[in-house]
């Protein structure tokens, strides 16, 4: 336990002894308030893309901060939200013609499901069903809960979530079940939208399919006349090795949900971008045909203004070269584990790396979780596993150095729990 009135995310009190400070960030590195520097192997929750602190970024805060703070969004507009969409619609799958904001991953789906939703309503259409896939993970608020998998992270709030039809995993071999299942879903001709985590399904356990199937549930969706949201909030910013996972599928989302990565980890925004179709649905001298929703801090021009400097990070620094060296180097460094009988699905996806240890007990609660985050933690490691799943998310400046480090604790971390300790 500790003194300190502080709730902290994920975290079960009663088991967590009490956390050190983090004082400063640099680069690839934590230091906490013992002068420990931290490999952040995990991009603090997926979020740091090019390295704690980048300077063009900081930069670009510290400018933003001496003409702005926030801005009503409803009544005026500024020119980092405007830079910023122009950029966004210019890297982005073509065809996405309009940026709405908010605040985080969970609230650019929510408005996303809103946007579909409304679409239909709109148009005279009576669809209101949303298709997701097992073991998604969209967010934590009630909308995003509900499409989410259901366990123990949402079991207390079931009163409060609505249903939706779920996909079975595509598992190699099996993808045409998926293919099928979605099939008849959209044949009842009330499915609304596809909300589906491109390539990766992150929290579920880094869950990774295949380019093709994503391509064929957007075939079977535009037959329908069904729409796709994208939700790109952990896949984008170079993630899954290219900028949008999409991208690897040829797919062009009819929404597209974008967060973490998008201010290159330093401050919350998230952006959704749908189709003129989308936008015009709801552009009417009817005012009930508004789009509803908003919150106090959307577009806040600071975290605006860090966007706009990473995509001018994008543009003048040779990030997609560095994401192509740093999948590189998890490919080279995981075949040590591909006929390891310690671990299964030794896998990944650009930047993304991860393997399953075997247990007797697997899944999120295994008792193997917080056991091992205390060894990567005494070895100067930020690694979460979830459950048996461990996985290596870094920034794309980490070295060679530090990631033998994160590899080599992995493979200690298995033999110690091969021996019970």
């Amino acid at each position: 336990m500790t003194d300190s009135p502080v709730w902290h995310p994920f975290t079960q009190h009663a088991l967590q002894p009490p956390m050190k400070r983090i004082v400063s960030t640099e680069g690839a590195t934590l230091i906490d308030q013992d002068g420990n520097r931290i490999l952040d192997a995990i991009s603090s929750w997926w979020v740091i893309t090019h390295g704690h602190r980048h300077p063009a970024i900081m930069a670009a805060i510290r400018a933003a901060s001496e003409r702005y703070d926030q801005i009503i969004f409803a009544e005026y507009t500024h020119e980092p939200a405007e830079e910023l969409a122009r950029g966004l619609i210019e890297v982005a799958p073509p065809g996405l013609t309009h940026v709405f904001y908010s605040d985080s991953g969970s609230t650019a789906v929510e408005v996303a499901m809103k946007m579909a939703l409304g679409y239909f309503h709109n148009t005279g259409a009576s669809r209101n069903r949303i298709v997701v896939m097992e073991h998604g993970y969209h967010g934590d608020t009630i909308g995003t809960m509900s499409t989410g998998e259901r366990g123990v992270f949402n079991a207390a709030y079931e009163p409060l979530l609505f249903a939706v039809d779920r996909l079975p995993f595509p598992h190699m071999g099996a993808e045409q079940q998926t293919l099928d299942a979605f099939e008849s879903f959209c044949r009842s001709g009330q499915v609304a939208a596809l909300l589906i985590e491109p390539l990766v399904l992150g929290a579920g356990g880094m869950r990774i399919y295949p380019p093709s199937v994503l391509a064929d549930l957007k075939r079977i969706a535009e037959r329908h006349g069904t729409l796709v949201i994208a939700d790109e909030v952990m896949t984008g910013w170079g993630r899954t090795g290219s900028l949008f996972a999409c991208e690897q599928a040829g797919v062009v989302p009819d929404i597209l949900c974008t967060s973490k990565g998008l201010t290159g980890g330093a401050l919350p925004l998230a952006a959704t971008l749908c189709t003129t179709a989308i936008f015009d649905a709801h552009l009417s001298t009817e005012r009930r045909k508004t789009f509803f929703h908003s919150s106090s801090y959307t577009a806040n021009p600071i975290a605006c203004a860090a966007a706009v400097a990473n995509l001018g990070v994008w543009k003048a620094e040779p990030v997609r070269e560095r994401v192509a060296a740093l999948s590189a180097m998890h490919r080279q460094r995981l075949a040590r584990f591909a006929d390891d009988p310690r671990f299964a699905a030794v896998r990944q996806a650009g930047t993304i790396a991860a393997v399953d240890l075997k247990v007797p007990s697997g899944g999120y609660l295994a008792e193997i979780g917080p056991r091992l985050r205390t060894f990567f933690k005494e070895r100067g490691l930020l690694i979460r596993p979830l459950g048996n799943v461990v996985y290596l998310m870094p920034p794309y400046c980490v070295t060679e150095a530090d990631l033998d480090r994160a590899y080599d604790a992995i493979e200690e971390g298995a033999s110690l729990v091969r021996c019970g300790v």
